[in-house]
């Protein structure tokens, strides 16, 4: 069944349909209105859960990892300055090993304050073992929770994911949504069975001390090990959910990416916005393409390196910024192509910091910059309302 429906409503409906189990609320703009959508749909009985009100973000997902350790399925959501607050507790959630899945809306991070998107909030959690997804559309965000809780939930996996969608781009605009049977679901998603969990007739003993010659580097190696498990089960998932429901996503995604010299990388809602810029430029000669990046962690190596040889040049923009360094996606992509044969000339681009928009005229003037002969450094700020310095 479609429905005309915002990305906030499209992702409290993928936690009813994974039949999450357990759901911690705390409000946020902008994704307040999951939580709330899934108070609505608690209150008519339309969602049977555990719905826990607390009193921060570290407290929802302190709730989600006690929930989750003795075998049930749990959600949540959060933004910003809420997804900073949980930091130290989502490195426990990775490291006991749970498969906890969370929308982030992603939104920039104050000060000054701001309400709109930008990718800060998560990128900084990019080192904490969770696996991290980000959506181009609202039917993507709702898939996406589904698809979410079938890699972190396999046994050689076991990692919590995070679902980013961009603020008010996605969480507040509404599109039409194929929403699917909760049967097809449920046949798709079986019930959450881990070997493992909290038991007063199976006891066993979590996150315990370890001393430095005991288990701790062993057991962070297994987190390393688990994410290349995730690589090679992302997509299967993918694909079973393609047959399923007739929706194909991958970990990149090209666009008229064929006989060209030159591509351009992004993540989130600017992917529609560069597809259309690139058929302009084609249309005029220029031989550019686009790929979206949607997994994030972990990170797809392999098919980036399989999408760059033959391209001379590959521009990165990033909606967010390392400061002291550079933006991180064009960090990660210098390092995963680091050492492979003739790799292209790589630059990076800021954009669309604090929600500024990231038009088809940025795109293309993205464009004839990655383009120039010759280049001022190795990355750019693009659209400031003040001179360079």
């Amino acid at each position: 069944m479609k429905k005309m429906i915002t990305g906030n409503r499209a992702a409290a409906l993928g936690s009813k349909l994974a039949r999450a189990q357990v759901v911690a609320a705390y409000p946020i703009t902008p994704q307040t209105k999951i939580v709330e959508s899934i108070a609505e749909m608690v209150a008519r009985g339309e969602m049977k859960c555990k719905y826990i009100m607390v009193e921060s973000e570290h407290s929802a997902m302190s709730a989600c990892i006690s929930a989750s350790a003795t075998g049930v399925r749990t959600f949540t959501a959060t933004a910003a300055h809420g997804l900073a607050l949980m930091h130290e507790v989502l490195h426990w959630a990775a490291g006991q090993r749970l498969p906890i899945t969370m929308v982030n809306i992603n939104r920039a991070l104050g000060p000054p304050w701001s309400v709109w998107v930008e990718h800060t909030d998560s990128m900084s959690q990019r080192d904490t073992g969770w696996m991290q997804v980000y959506c181009e559309s609202n039917q993507e965000v709702l898939d996406s929770v589904i698809m979410a809780y079938k890699v972190g939930e396999r046994a050689d996996v076991l990692l919590p994911t995070m679902i980013c969608a961009d603020a008010f781009y996605l969480s507040h605009t509404s599109e039409p949504v194929d929403i699917p049977e909760q049967k097809k679901v449920d046949d798709f998603l079986p019930p959450y069975k881990p070997k493992y969990k909290l038991d007063v007739d199976d006891p066993h003993g979590f996150g315990s001390l370890s001393m430095p010659h005991q288990w701790y580097m062993e057991l962070r190696y297994q987190m390393a090990e688990a994410m290349e498990h995730a690589k090679k089960h992302i997509p299967e998932v993918e694909r079973e959910f393609a047959e399923v429901f007739g929706r194909r996503y991958r970990a990149i995604e090209p666009y008229r990416c064929e006989d060209v010299d030159y591509v351009l990388m992004g993540m989130g809602t600017m992917a529609d916005t560069a597809r259309e810029a690139i058929d302009r430029l084609r249309s005029r000669g220029e031989k550019v393409g686009f790929v979206r990046l949607r997994t994030f962690r972990p990170f797809p190596v392999k098919e980036l390196r399989a999408l760059a040889r033959g391209i001379d040049r590959l521009g990165v923009i990033d909606r967010s910024f390392t400061f002291g360094y550079e933006g991180p996606l064009f960090t990660e992509v210098k390092g995963a192509l680091y050492g492979t044969p003739q790799p292209p000339e790589i630059r990076g681009y800021v954009a669309g910091l604090g929600g500024r928009d990231i038009t088809v005229e940025t795109i293309e003037d993205i464009y004839r910059r990655l383009s120039k002969k010759k280049w001022k450094g190795e990355e750019e700020w693009i659209g400031l309302k003040m001179e360079k310095r």
